[in-house]
């Protein structure tokens, strides 16, 4: 297996394992990865970006699990605020699943929800591409990290 193919299944893995409610740091690796040329910066992004969205489909998937198995129906009635803004906006609230902290749990609350699955990964997608892209953007490829 070539150092490349490695690279590309380590960023792959680390995006995932980020997008998930496990820490991570794809961001850095990425940002190396671009500075040492060891692939085309197009090619990062599809990686990560695909790494990331799948890990973020997987949490959405675990708030589904979480809705089969403990269904709260007072909690979707009581007014809290992020739910409230998840229901108002839907899907779209999932450009923002790149965000720290915040992220994670915005896809378990999407998956709890039962948003429309398809807009989910639509919409993590474009959120965790737009993140990749400005780590990209940023890093200089000449630089030695």
């Amino acid at each position: 297996m070539s150092e490349t193919t490695i690279s590309l299944w380590g960023l792959f893995s680390s995006a995932f394992l980020s997008a998930t409610l496990l820490p991570g740091g794809s961001e850095l690796l990425l940002a190396y990865l671009v500075a040492n040329s060891t692939a085309p910066p197009g090619l990062l992004l599809l990686v990560a970006t695909s790494g990331n969205t799948l890990g973020g489909f997987t949490t959405y998937l675990l708030g589904r699990f979480l809705a089969w198995r403990f269904p709260n129906k007072a909690l979707r009635k009581e007014h809290h605020t992020a739910i409230e803004r998840l229901q108002r906006w839907g899907s779209l609230t999932l450009l923002l699943s790149w965000a720290p902290v915040i992220g994670d749990p915005l896809c378990a609350a999407a998956g709890y929800l039962k948003l429309n699955p398809i807009l989910t990964v639509i919409f993590l997608a474009i959120g965790k591409a737009a993140r990749y892209l400005f780590v990209i953007w940023a890093t200089p490829a000449d630089a030695i990290l």
